[in-house]
């Protein structure tokens, strides 16, 4: 059986990607389709707010792409070095938050260490912070896209926890997302699942997929990788019959599998 996945590739330095080698264990064979294409911002700004650890009580992750913007700045030598003397180790001091494991792996790359991985969403991650800061603590610096959810930002104002926000990066459609839904369609057939990874993979892919699977919509089950993504999808009119109990290939394989197989379950 086939199952689309709506995002981008592992690092192909890093071996195979995790989720279609999770699925395979199940038999079912996946394909990646990139979604999203992303352009990073601001760089300096945020690299001028990391010089200075001592203004912030922390700092709080949500997305990959944010520990992106942070190693594009790190490929400045001298940027590189004043990160690896001094900076990191002030950092280290303080709580770095962070939503799930494929951030929590990024964070320790660059030699901080996270906490609260296994939130699993930013509402989640935003009680783990209430618990742990006080209202009287200096702002969390908090590198974000410009699409960001106003969830955690919300609760922690709330709570009276000071955030810093800074938009380091833009998320656009990728500019070949159209072409490759289209071939896949005409060379794979219609897939047993389409499994989402985020809002705006929702935004910009389900009007096509809808199209390209005409009458037979109804026969694919359409997974999620989180709550708030599956809230995306029920709110365009879609029944999702997955969501993925934590961010990881295991859960979602492992849902998947449910979805397709409900009468082994």
């Amino acid at each position: 059986m086939k199952v689309l996945l709506l995002k981008d590739p592992k690092d192909k330095d890093s071996g195979p990607d995790p989720y279609i080698k999770e699925l395979g264990s199940y038999s079912l064979e996946a394909t990646l389709i990139p979604v999203l294409s992303f352009e990073f911002i601001s760089l300096d700004s945020l690299f001028e707010k990391l010089s200075h650890p001592e203004c912030y009580g922390g700092l709080v992750f949500t997305s990959p792409r944010a520990l992106e913007a942070i190693k594009i700045c790190l490929k400045e030598k001298n940027k590189k070095e004043a990160w690896s003397k001094s900076l990191k180790q002030m950092w280290n001091i303080k709580p770095t938050y962070v939503v799930g494991k494929a951030t929590a792996s990024l964070v320790e790359e660059i030699g901080l260490i996270p906490q609260g991985e296994k939130s699993g969403n930013a509402e989640k991650l935003a009680e783990c912070i209430c618990s742990r800061e006080k209202s009287s603590s200096s702002a969390l610096l908090f590198p974000c896209g410009a699409l960001k959810r106003e969830v955690l930002p919300t609760v922690l104002r709330e709570k009276g926890i000071p955030l810093e926000s800074l938009t380091v990066y833009q998320t656009t459609q990728h500019p070949d997302l159209q072409e490759s839904l289209s071939s896949y369609f005409s060379q794979q057939g219609i897939p047993a699942s389409v499994v989402f990874f985020s809002p705006s993979g929702v935004k910009f892919c389900l009007q096509h997929i809808q199209k390209l699977s005409g009458d037979l919509i109804n026969q694919v089950k359409f997974a999620a990788i989180g709550p708030t993504t599956a809230q995306a999808l029920e709110g365009a009119g879609i029944a999702v019959s997955c969501t993925a109990g934590s961010p990881t290939p295991q859960d979602l394989a492992a849902g998947i599998h449910r979805a397709l197989h409900p009468q082994n379950c």
